[in-house]
């Protein structure tokens, strides 16, 4: 399924594994009471849809100490790591290999369905909305985090920061048939969907709320994963995406900086 899977290599490298660990330290604290708010509890059954290494799903799995949830990702190597990480839940937690595309599990199963940092990546973001809908049961839960390159923002340097996110991520969504900016696209595929109760909130990642260290993870180890295929799909040489990095990773460390990254939150139900 490559074809619908453009980023598969650069999801697949190490710096991911990296980058998921960091973006879910620093969401986490301030997605905890986004998901609270669903009002769900006992004996839940819980999908981790594109779950990569596992970040989510076993916190998901800690926050509902009754529930079971199932983690799924077509990366074998990103699901063996995460059994391997988190086997001290035991059998409330599993990984499986399977594609938001076609889950392959029955109608209405899941009391709440996550999709986190997956949709931007991905082409026909519609189809991949309407199986996590199929899957999740009447008066159920959908809660997504639809990532929108259009809302980092970083102070100028030697380089300008707005100057790389104003033109890269929609040239590079073009080459691959993806939307980098769904986080302000995702309510109407949400209403498309026949979903109810839609509600968008910003997580926000700045240098005042996250670690330091933290937020400059995230960026490094998108410069790491990402430059060559930025100088293939972009305007941008690897040299030039390495400076903008650079510069970025530069402005969180500094300790009078101030760099933020305004991360959306999308919760909708399945009507009753």
């Amino acid at each position: 399924m490559t074809d619908l899977n453009p980023q598969l290599k650069q999801m697949s490298d190490e710096s991911m594994v990296r980058n998921l660990a960091a973006q879910a330290e620093a969401i986490w604290p301030q997605e905890l009471p986004l998901l609270d708010r669903y009002g769900l509890a006992g004996e839940l059954r819980i999908l981790d849809a594109g779950c990569g290494t596992g970040e989510g799903a076993w916190r998901l799995a800690e926050r509902y100490p009754q529930a079971r949830v199932l983690g799924v990702d077509i990366l074998d190597h990103h699901l063996e790591l995460a059994r391997g990480r988190h086997m001290r839940l035991g059998a409330r937690l599993a990984f499986e290999h399977r594609s938001v595309y076609e889950l392959g599990l029955p109608d209405a199963s899941f009391d709440l369905v996550t999709c986190r940092h997956v949709l931007h990546s991905i082409p026909q973001a519609d189809r991949v909305v309407a199986e996590l809908r199929r899957v999740t049961r009447p008066g159920g839960w959908l809660h997504l985090i639809p990532e929108d390159y259009g809302m980092l923002h970083f102070r100028k340097r030697d380089v300008d920061p707005d100057e790389f996110w104003s033109t890269g991520p929609a040239e590079f969504g073009r080459a691959d048939g993806t939307d980098l900016f769904i986080g302000r696209h995702i309510v109407p595929l949400l209403e498309a969907a026949g979903l109810e109760s839609i509600r968008m909130d910003f997580v926000v990642v700045d240098t005042l709320r996250a670690p330091r260290a933290t937020f400059a993870q995230i960026i490094t180890a998108w410069r790491d994963g990402y430059v060559d295929a930025i100088a293939e799909r972009t305007h941008f040489t690897a040299a030039e995406a390495t400076r903008y990095f650079d510069a970025m990773i530069a402005n969180i460390l500094d300790p009078h900086g101030y760099a933020v990254w305004f991360v959306p939150v999308a919760g909708a139900r399945r009507p009753a």
